[in-house]
């Protein structure tokens, strides 16, 4: 899906060079935008995205109530680079203190950044969420479960408001009783398809089970209109002899369909958007700062944080399910499929032992209201491992200010993403209509 994007134009002070930086854009932009027949304002738009002016002179100054009145994004592109012209800045400028934003790109990969979030927009307000489920919370660790933000009305309305996104529930019991219908020879061919490096301990019946809800889950693609999906996967694993990990990973890899762990639909939303925006390597995984200190350490089991000679304060330990998250086969480093980690889960069950490239990596999440996203530098500065715990295999990252970190973050869920990915975050807040929280 591309950006539907309407050229438009100053009855008074169309010039030649309107009409060649309008075929340029085209030439450039037409991987990641529909150029839609250009449009002299103050007549009606057509259905689209953005508004994008390839020429913006003195009219301007004396059209702001019909610029305003156009009610869309408005993208100032008006160099034969694919970017504003620094003589626009005094035009943006002024509109800006008339109360109208525009976007104003700085290179071409950003111009095709603004199209990718432009087109994320239109697919989230098409489409819809799969989410399998029963009885949220009545499951394993009700006492956890039960204070998530993701199973109340609230956030479904919410994200249906903010995003124009469905969230379609299915039971996550009969998947269950779906995949256990499904022959062992029909999995075994699946999983025998499968180029997994696996430890040694995992068995081959827990290659047949992971491709037998594999293929149930995929049955219940029945169209096109879905584009993320989850399972309530550890609440409620009674219903389910494995984890959905690796149909997960599979789905990714054949069909770029975005998954999220334990039906969290506020990160599912989170994550969609960031990785058809950013295109960054991304994962959810569970966040424990030092200053959480003993609360954390009793919940994953271990004894001690890593010792860290300067500034602990600001470290936290990344850990979900037993390892570093749920970290997708093509942005790893390595890749190993282990058994299970978690006392909750079947014996036959599975989950990803992967590492993330070090380096700098930004932190993000939407918040309750779907109004905020939170855009936090951090730097992954290793790995740590704990015996027989519930961090097997952590990455260890640094923050500015840890303490500010605990006192504004959303949510024991987070969102990474590899590099700094701060100034894309900004173009999605201008485009989505999002506060960017920088803390």
């Amino acid at each position: 899906m591309k950006a539907r994007l309407v050229p438009v134009f100053f009855p008074n002070e169309r010039t030649e060079r309107f009409s060649a930086q309008l075929e340029s854009l085209k030439q450039q932009l037409g991987s990641a935008a529909e150029i839609l027949p250009e449009q002299p304002l103050g007549t009606e738009l057509p259905d689209c995205e953005a508004v994008v002016f390839p020429e913006i002179l003195g009219e301007a100054y004396r059209s702001a109530a019909a610029i305003k009145a156009l009610k869309k994004p408005l993208l100032i592109i008006t160099s034969e680079f694919a970017t504003v012209s620094m003589w626009d800045w005094e035009i943006c400028n002024f509109l800006k203190d008339k109360g109208i934003a525009t976007i104003t790109p700085y290179n071409l990969t950003e111009a095709k950044t603004i199209c990718r979030i432009l087109a994320t927009k239109r697919r989230l307000a098409t489409s819809k969420f799969l989410i399998f489920q029963d009885n949220p919370g009545e499951g394993f660790q009700p006492e956890i479960f039960k204070s998530f933000y993701w199973w109340e009305d609230e956030c479904t309305r919410t994200i249906k408001e903010r995003f124009g996104t469905d969230i379609e529930r299915r039971s996550l019991k009969e998947l269950g009783k779906k995949a256990a219908a499904i022959s062992d020879s029909e999995a075994q061919n699946v999983w025998d398809s499968w180029n997994y490096q696996v430890e040694a301990a995992f068995t081959n019946q827990c290659g047949i089970n992971a491709a037998k809800l594999y293929l149930a889950l995929k049955n219940e693609l029945d169209s096109d209109d879905i584009i993320g999906i989850g399972t309530n996967c550890l609440n409620e694993s009674h219903y389910c002899n494995t984890t959905p990990c690796l149909a997960w990973n599979q789905l990714l890899e054949e069909r770029d369909l975005m998954w999220v762990c334990e039906g969290d639909t506020s990160s599912l939303a989170t994550k969609y958007l960031l990785y058809n925006a950013t295109g960054a390597p991304i994962f959810m995984t569970n966040i424990y700062p030092f200053l959480m200190g003993n609360a954390a350490l009793k919940h994953e089991r271990i004894p001690s944080f890593p010792e860290i000679v300067a500034d602990p304060q600001n470290h936290i330990l990344l850990a979900h399910c037993g390892y570093f998250g749920l970290l997708p086969r093509k942005f790893s480093t390595d890749f190993t499929v282990r058994r299970k980690a978690l006392a909750i889960v079947d014996e036959n069950a599975h989950v990803f032992d992967s590492r993330m490239q070090t380096g700098a990596v930004t932190v993000s999440k939407l918040n309750a209201q779907m109004n905020s996203l939170m855009s936090i530098r951090g730097d992954l500065l290793g790995y740590v491992q704990y015996k027989d715990s519930d961090v097997r295999n952590g990455g260890i990252m640094r923050v500015p200010d840890g303490q500010r970190f605990m006192d504004n973050v959303y949510s024991h869920h987070v969102i990474i993403m590899q590099g700094d990915q701060r100034q894309t975050l900004k173009l999605i807040g201008k485009i989505m209509d999002l506060q960017i929280e920088e803390f």
